[in-house]
């Protein structure tokens, strides 16, 4: 059951949003756009008191939304100079992405113990994942291809490489030897991510291969590491809601309010792929394994809410964990995979990155070809691990994209603005994408026993 307090403020946000969509365009037909105006504010006026009463993080970033269109529409030029909080929110989570990717892939990798010990379950785990990780990048990918939500945006040039300016490689020859680092100090100074993904996979799996004694010690510190820069993120997004008000007001101060409609499409265009995912690959791949879709689905309801209304995988962690376990599948099981899934199968997330990144692309009118799309399919599908507990992770990894596919960040400024709403369908496929993993594995290993609910 969703959290009602959810329901009622992603409705009231949702109203408020189309009410000032409507009243924008209703004042062109009336003689009277000062009345129209005092009746925008007194909206956002009622939305800032129920915000204030609920007074958390998701409740004012959701405010700053309606708070950013209204400030565009009304006073273009305080809006264009507010877009230095945008800035400053986006290079606080720039500088996240070194450590983070480090300690996370290094935990994440030689964290689960001894590969040889784990043996088939592992193995069997990491090919399922990547197999689903990937077929929810390519619908993703298809997607955003047909619906074509960033078409018709127009991108001021100033700025289009501002943050993370990095020169594509121009063979494949060049994109292969680009993507191995040769110094580490470099790599993470010019964020090259895919080789700050490949350093970290190679030191995780030699931490994995080293004796227990060394590798405790260096393994605490790629931990404390992790925790630190989850700390560090959550400090960065209080800052959010400054940073979304900012990014809305310049983008609709600048360009109008019709970027509104093709935020509209983007969020239309994530639903419809996310529920393709389900449809397409989640149940196609319980019917082959012989899973009850209903008693699965039945079991899972309360985890994937929670997931939905708190927008955190790492929240719903133990609902699910408990909630597959009385579905039948066995502890030893539960035990290892959804925690390994969290790092390596985050199929929401990982379908919202390619669909958002090719969104950029067309935002900034830049075509994009099948083969660098599938380059970015790759990309995407190693940068997506072990960061499920960061908040706004998907953010990050954005960026990091950007910067390897030397594409603008203007139009992360735009995402920005409806990435809560984004966020919470996108967790809630994290979730329902790891409890299958952990149904399947299990019938893989003969530890399923469906009980008679």
């Amino acid at each position: 059951m969703f959290s009602s307090i959810s329901n009622k403020l992603l409705l009231s946000v949702i109203a408020v949003i189309l009410c000032v969509f409507a009243l924008h365009f209703t004042s062109i037909l009336v003689l009277v756009p000062s009345l129209i105006s005092l009746f925008k504010w007194l909206f956002i006026s009622a939305l800032f008191v129920f915000t204030y009463k609920k007074n958390n993080l998701t409740a004012w970033i959701l405010f700053s939304m309606p708070l950013g269109i209204a400030i565009g529409t009304e006073w273009p030029q305080l809006a264009s100079e507010a877009n230095i909080f945008s800035k400053i929110f986006l290079k606080l989570i720039k500088c996240i992405i070194g450590p983070l990717i480090f300690g996370t892939l290094v935990v994440g990798i030689a964290g689960h113990g001894d590969i040889k010990k784990v043996g088939k379950m592992a193995w069997k785990s990491l090919v399922y994942f990547e197999i689903i990780t990937t077929l929810a990048i390519v619908i993703g990918l298809v997607a955003i291809n047909f619906s074509q939500a960033g078409k018709g945006i127009s991108i001021p040039k100033s700025n289009s490489t501002e943050i993370l300016p990095i020169q594509k490689p121009k063979s494949v020859s060049e994109i292969i030897l680009h993507a191995f680092p040769e110094n580490i100090a470099k790599t993470v100074a010019e964020g090259e991510v895919l080789q700050l993904v490949i350093f970290s996979m190679l030191f995780g799996i030699a931490l994995s291969l080293t004796p227990i004694k060394e590798k405790k010690i260096f393994l605490d510190f790629a931990e404390s590491l992790s925790h630190v820069m989850f700390k560090f993120t959550e400090i960065v997004m209080y800052l959010a809601p400054v940073g979304v008000c900012a990014a809305m007001a310049y983008t609709v101060g600048h360009m109008g309010i019709g970027i509104l409609v093709n935020l509209f499409q983007l969020l239309a265009t994530l639903y419809v792929a996310l529920l393709a995912l389900v449809v397409l690959v989640f149940i196609p791949t319980a019917i082959v394994f012989k899973i009850n879709i209903l008693h699965f689905f039945k079991a899972i309801v309360k985890p994937v809410s929670l997931a939905f209304a708190t927008t955190s995988s790492e929240a719903a962690l133990p609902s699910a964990m408990e909630a597959m376990t009385k579905l039948g599948v066995s502890k030893k099981v539960v035990s290892f995979v959804m925690p390994m899934g969290y790092s390596f199968n985050l199929d929401g997330t990982s379908l919202y990155l390619s669909l958002a990144s090719v969104f950029v692309a067309q935002a900034a009118g830049i075509e994009l070809s099948w083969e660098q799309q599938i380059s970015m399919v790759f990309l995407l599908m190693l940068t997506s691990k072990g960061v499920a507990g960061v908040p706004r992770a998907s953010l990050i990894i954005l960026l990091g994209a950007m910067a390897q596919f030397n594409l603008p960040v203007e139009p992360v400024f735009i995402i920005l603005g409806i990435d809560e709403l984004m966020d919470m369908a996108r967790t809630s496929i994290n979730v329902t994408g790891n409890c299958l993993a952990s149904a399947v594995i299990a019938k893989l290993e003969g530890e399923y026993q469906p009980t008679n609910e």
